[in-house]
């Protein structure tokens, strides 16, 4: 009985005293008259009292909104809460909230009362060596504090009676692209229900939002929880909205679906991730107010090959999930190993056990096989040599690499992971980093991981810094299968190797690391500086990298005055204060300040840590950047009647040490001087138009010239010196209505030219209007509408922008392609191509078709007389003959009638005096045109240089 009573008191208190009264005269009426009940609610219900009346004059929480505006990557955020306190005694009131690690705090404001107290970023004073220890012992883990890597922001105020206070932060970010996807997340912990929440996400991108998602609230606890990966939709009340280039995210639960969510008021993370339409270009550069930022991402290559050694932490302490996770992680991992790799595994506790001694093997299913087993029967024994694990590895890749000759064809890096700190053989940090540094002197990466609570991640994340890797923190309770997955995913797929990205010196100052040794899939490589003279009208842009056995350039020239495009003045609901308007500036600075310091945290010369700590903290304070080397003070802007510390108490340690794991490092200043590609001599001999086919003959001083009437889609051979320089050249018709007026049923024109060549390797070249596409074993995709140039070994492609492809063979074969594009294309105007040989040196005399059969050969003109004989004519073609005389060219023993044209060639820049062949070129070329028809865009038929030999 009693028992049935408590439940129904702790059911009226939770369902907020329903039926108070009721209950009241039902308790008085009929179960009080039990002395022992009597006496024990007597005992409670003034407990109970105090208790609600803390509850009422504790300082609550009505509202928190997050407004957050991503422009271009950069995110922009606003945290406002808003705490009452209804008792009639001043209370404390503390707001407490997660920042992303990579973030910096750049505004925080409360107004308590008619008081408002704005914090002001000041330096920080320089504390000695033994302070800085005492710091360093007191807060060992700033920079990997909180979830998810999360720093925590803190402040606090008293809040007097029957008032209420109102606290705003501003962080700002760059967002990371990783996997294909920039992730913005925002930290919902309130620690209590709250009556108006709200988060709203904003996002232009003027490239294009191609890809846009919203996954269920998450926290580290969850992750790795299958009903959690399983669910997809986004969290309760959330809206979604987009166009091409804005989104506009809102999330706004009710009391209810909180309580639904999460009873504690702990949330957890809301995600927004998206990705942007983009392609293989010189990349996304945005210019604004004098500064620039640059992005580069491209997509369609084909992946490097890469040397893998993974070095796993097998000391005692990984004993149970830790190491069972890792397994499964690696299992995965080796699955997705592709058959070009090579890889060695190396475990370590107090002993080094190498898999592989002295090698890497290739990828095989019995390799794979075999690696499984090793990793399987590991166990968890001794304690934790991290110097000569490192020292092993390195030695292992160095020497495979000078072996193999492979520097240049792939990409090397050392995985690394671990759960604890250094406890046998060398376990000096200092030592240890210049140890790994000398060994791998720069020849690869080191990627690390850290596992729980007991890693020095101050060590880890040096060591990648310095050896152009990345860290990655694993919480205690995160999936480490999981995670390590993710993070190998990362930095699987290399695509670029020795990225350079070049302006001219006298147009930029001050750009961020612009030398990075590799670019993997599904990231991105940032660059920011500042403009010389930003009303110049163009910055030249040019990007130099490697791919497999090819070398890529990228070069484009971008308007600097775009402030239709660049300003989001424009746009709606964009607009978002000064910084917003700024954004490619506070881009700039965000780069430049994380830059310096990661040059700072590397550094061991003294006095180069004093300067870029100056530069820093100087930068910091133009920026209103919260970092290590500067601090939030808070100040009072109205009545100065009470003390700062009394209202505010801001907590800022290790805000904004987390560093962005910047790869890259400064290349000498100013654009290579390369060959200028587009003023490259062209011969007349060329296939252009309708298609209008000249042949020059330079010796004869005359050219002749035919038409092919061929249907569309048609694939005509044009040159095919198969046998001998390995060269054919194939194009392909498409059809279009005649103008109006025109004598003709239809037109065709060129829509595709195919170049293969099989010496020394074996490769192929596809050039459409729009694309080209180079496959020497490995897919390469290339726009027409940005400048580049390709090489690899006896092949160079060329691309002026929107103009010409150049393909260069062996050095004495070349030839021109000319993109023929209209911008607003009348119903009968097509895209198409022109074929010019520039160079046809390296092609045999046996070459053939309906260009090559001419190059090795020359022709005469001859005139039939009014008696009927024929007369030989004057070379100079300039001059038009007599019309009453038939004009005969004798080519390769057969008599051709021909007649005086003239023809535009080169884009319609200059006219070409030639004799013109009827009918299809009959007799002039060999056989019949139908004859020239390949059967597919790569067919190297031979049936013609046959005959032509014979």
């Amino acid at each position: 009985m009693i028992f049935l009573l408590w439940l129904c008191w702790g059911f009226s208190l939770a369902s907020g005293q329903q039926d108070s009264e009721l209950l009241a005269r039902y308790l008085e009426e009929t179960l009080l008259a039990d002395s022992n009940f009597r006496d024990h609610v007597a005992r409670r219900v003034p407990r109970q009292s105090k208790f609600l009346q803390r509850l009422e004059t504790r300082p609550q929480m009505s509202e928190f909104t997050v407004k957050s505006t991503i422009i271009s990557r950069y995110a922009f955020t606003t945290v406002t809460c808003t705490m009452v306190n209804r008792g009639s005694e001043a209370k404390e009131g503390t707001f407490e909230m997660q920042i992303p690690a990579a973030a910096f705090i750049s505004n925080f404001t409360m107004i308590i009362g008619d008081r408002i107290y704005h914090g002001e970023v000041t330096a920080k004073e320089k504390k000695t060596n033994r302070g800085d220890k005492e710091r360093g012992k007191k807060h060992p883990s700033h920079m990997g504090g909180g979830e998810n890597g999360a720093e925590i922001f803190k402040a606090s105020g008293t809040i007097p009676g029957k008032t209420h206070a109102i606290f705003t932060l501003h962080y700002e970010e760059l967002l990371q692209r990783r996997l294909g996807k920039y992730q913005y997340m925002v930290s919902i912990r309130p620690q209590q229900l709250v009556g108006r929440l709200r988060v709203e996400v904003n996002i232009l991108e003027n490239s294009g939002i191609i890809s846009l998602e919203v996954p269920p609230l998450q926290n580290s606890k969850q992750r790795g929880n299958k009903k959690v990966i399983d669910d997809i939709s986004p969290p309760p009340s959330t809206v979604i909205g987009q166009t091409k280039t804005l989104a506009k995210v809102t999330f706004s639960p009710s009391i209810v679906q909180q309580n639904q969510i999460a009873r504690n008021g702990v949330l957890g993370d809301f995600i927004v991730r998206y990705d942007v339409n983009r392609e293989l270009s010189v990349g996304d550069v945005q210019i604004l107010n004098g500064y620039f930022v640059h992005y580069f991402a491209p997509q369609d290559l084909p992946p490097l090959p890469k040397n893998v050694v993974f070095v796993l932490d097998t000391s005692a302490s990984m004993v149970g999930t830790k190491l069972r996770q890792t397994k499964d992680a690696l299992f995965t991992i080796l699955q997705d190993l592709r058959p070009e790799d090579h890889f060695n595994i190396i475990g370590f506790s107090n002993r080094i056990k190498v898999w592989q001694q002295d090698q890497l093997v290739p990828v095989t299913p019995n390799n794979i096989r075999d690696a499984k087993k090793y990793i399987h029967n590991m166990s968890p024994t001794g304690g934790t040599n991290i110097n000569e694990a490192l020292q092993t590895s390195a030695k292992l890749l160095n020497n495979y690499i000078a072996q193999n000759d492979i520097d240049a064809r792939s990409v090397s890096l050392i995985i690394f992971l671990t759960d604890g700190r250094p406890t046998v053989g060398e376990t000096q940090s200092s030592k240890i980093l210049s140890n790994t540094k000398e060994a791998i002197r720069e020849k690869f990466c080191l990627f690390t991981i850290g596992i729980g609570n007991d890693v020095d991640y101050k060590l880890l994340e040096r060591m990648s810094l310095e050896n152009c890797g990345m860290m990655r923190r694993v919480q205690e309770d995160e999936d480490a299968a999981e995670q390590l997955k993710g993070f190998y995913d990362e930095i699987g797929t290399p695509l670029l190797s020795d990225i350079r990205v070049d302006y001219p010196k006298d147009s930029v100052e001050r750009v961020t690391q612009n030398l990075f040794p590799n670019y993997f899939n599904g990231s991105e490589i940032v660059i920011a500086g500042k403009l010389i003279e930003h009303n110049s009208g163009k910055l030249h842009v040019e990007v130099t990298a490697s791919n497999a056995n090819k070398y890529i350039l990228l070069k484009t020239d971008v308007a600097i005055d775009l402030p239709s495009k660049n300003d989001i003045g424009v746009s709606p609901g964009m607009e978002d204060g000064k910084e917003a308007e700024n954004y490619v500036e506070r881009a700039w600075s965000y780069l430049t300040l994380k830059e310096l310091l990661t040059s700072w945290l590397k550094s061991d010369d003294s006095e180069e840590r004093e300067h870029l700590m100056d530069q820093a903290k100087s930068l910091a304070l133009t920026y209103n950047f919260i970092t290590p080397f500067t601090s939030l003070k808070m100040k009072e802007l109205q009545s100065k009647q009470l003390k700062e510390e009394d209202h505010a108490s801001p907590s800022t340690e290790g805000i904004g040490e987390r560093l962005q794991s910047v790869q890259g490092h400064k290349a000498p200043p100013g654009v290579p001087k390369l060959p200028d590609k587009q003023r490259i001599e062209i011969s007349k001999t060329s296939a252009d138009g309708d298609p209008h086919f000249v042949i020059d003959f330079p010796s004869s001083k005359l050219a002749v010239c035919f038409n092919i009437d061929g249907q569309p889609g048609d694939i005509l051979r044009l040159v095919s010196d198969h046998n001998d320089s390995g060269v054919t050249v194939n194009g392909q018709l498409i059809g279009a209505p005649p103008p109006p007026n025109g004598h003709k049923k239809q037109r065709t024109y060129f829509s595709t030219i195919t170049i293969l060549s099989n010496k020394p390797e074996r490769a192929y070249i596809e050039i459409t209007p729009s694309k080209v596409i180079l496959d020497d074993g490995e897919r390469l995709v290339l726009p027409c509408n940005q400048s580049a140039v390709v090489g690899s070994s006896g092949l160079e492609v060329s691309i002026f922008a929107n103009s010409n492809v150049t393909v260069a063979i062996q050095g004495t074969i070349s030839f021109v392609i000319l993109i023929h594009q209209y911008k607003n294309p009348a119903p009968y105007q097509r895209a198409h191509l022109g074929f010019y040989i520039s160079n046809s040196k390296g092609l045999s005399p046996h070459s053939h078709g309906l260009l090559g059969q001419f190059l090795y050969h020359e022709v005469k003109l001859l005139q039939d007389s009014l008696g009927g004989s024929l007369q030989l004519v004057s070379q100079n073609s300039t001059q038009e003959p007599n019309p009453r005389s038939a004009t005969i060219l004798k080519v390769k023993g057969r008599l051709v009638p021909v007649v005086w044209k003239q023809r535009k060639i080169y884009n319609g820049e200059q006219e070409v005096d030639c004799w013109f062949a009827k009918n299809n070129a009959d007799k002039l070329i060999d056989g019949d045109y139908k004859d020239y028809v390949a059967a597919h865009p790569f067919d190297a038929g031979t049936s013609f240089e046959k005959t032509n030999r014979l």
